[in-house]
């Protein structure tokens, strides 16, 4: 590897919707020679299987106060200090060109310590409310970059929509032909993200078996389910006679949501932006506990367009959703004009703006 290459410093935080569109700036710089960083904690390392083999990993100490006792929430300002301060002495044996962070607590340390040295920094916010950490310092970065439209920010705060960055793997199915439902073998992709997929396990696989048989019949299912979920997901579709493979995480996203006719998912930012470049039908169920109601907001656009039906949280029981599987697999003219309006919304080139902010801040780093 280059050394003399211009390096990125990515900053993000322990879960897919910040990960995905990191990976994706990541594989696009890499492209252009630039050497790339990703500063994460232990649960972010989780999701770093997807990123280039070149791309190195530190792994920094982080914290946040969602979890553990009260000690360990006592403890939190002390471990992002320290995690600042690791921060700072890496960069100053290389200095980053640019510094971007995605939001999330692990991104803290790196994002602060490019603060206190005055580093090119931006960040990008994935949904249509900033999170904590990134409303934290929207006031102390150069540029916001913004991925949901329109995206709450704080007043004074300018914010660019690029959209959200999707992985290559995401690029490369993008529009790929939609096969409308009919009576013949159809596939449903049902993903409940890194949060709150309990209710996804609780409510889909008993609204699946009480669709009609000649739906039924010809159905299978990649369902997401959490570790603890999955005996009991899995017991039920095969008590049920139900076609399904049931894992805590599919590599191969991307794939089984092209060859979907139906898509069941949590509202979250990176899984909007892959079923829109891809085009699918959809069926939402927003994160009710998510920060500012945000998973809403990144519905908007699909549902708005026509592309997606969205079930709120306190609605989302198992006859509400049987009937909406059956009005979008039982209407192949409207399972169709949904694929397209969902494309109608997509953003595919977002990475390609996102890196064109990230070039135009190393410039001027080196003009000053």
């Amino acid at each position: 590897m280059n050394r003399n290459a211009p390096l990125l410093v990515i900053a993000a935080g322990g879960t897919g919707g910040h990960m995905f569109p990191a990976q994706a700036l990541a594989e696009v710089m890499l492209r252009k020679g630039w050497r790339v960083k990703l500063s994460t904690d232990e649960r972010g390392a989780r999701y770093t299987g997807g990123f280039p083999h070149s791309v190195e990993i530190e792994q920094i100490t982080s914290a946040t106060f969602s979890r553990g006792g009260i000690v360990a929430k006592v403890m939190v300002p002390v471990r992002l200090a320290c995690g600042v301060i690791a921060a700072i002495y890496r960069m100053r044996r290389e200095r980053p060109d640019v510094v971007v962070g995605f939001g999330g607590y692990p991104t803290i340390p790196a994002m602060g310590a490019a603060w206190l040295m005055r580093l090119p920094r931006m960040i990008h916010e994935q949904n249509g409310v900033l999170g904590r950490v990134n409303r934290l310092f929207s006031r102390r970065v150069d540029a916001v970059a913004c991925g949901t439209w329109p995206t709450d920010v704080p007043d004074g705060v300018n914010a660019v929509h690029v959209g959200n960055p999707v992985r290559a793997a995401v690029l490369e199915r993008a529009g790929a032909g939609y096969i409308a439902p009919g009576d013949y073998p159809m596939s449903m992709l049902v993903m409940g993200g890194s949060q709150g997929a309990r209710i996804l396990s609780d409510v889909v696989p008993a609204a699946i078996a009480a669709l009609p048989e000649d739906i039924l019949r010809n159905l299978r299912i990649s369902h997401q389910a959490r570790d603890e979920d999955h005996e009991r997901v899995t017991h039920y579709y095969a008590d049920h006679g139900i076609d399904a493979e049931v894992r805590p995480f599919f590599k191969d996203v991307p794939r089984r949501m092209s060859e979907a006719q139906l898509v069941i998912s949590r509202a979250g930012a990176s899984s909007v932006a892959d079923i829109s470049v891809i085009g699918r039908p959809s069926i939402l169920v927003p994160y009710a506990a998510a920060t500012g109601d945000h998973q809403s907001a990144n519905a908007r656009g699909l549902v708005e367009a026509g592309a997606a039906i969205l079930i709120p949280e306190n609605q989302f029981e198992v006859d509400a959703l049987s009937a909406q599987i059956v009005a979008v697999l039982g209407n192949p003219q409207g399972a169709e004009h949904m694929a397209r309006a969902a494309l109608g919304v997509a953003k595919p080139e977002a990475t390609n703006a996102l890196v064109a902010m990230v070039e135009a801040l190393a410039a001027e780093g080196k003009s000053e």
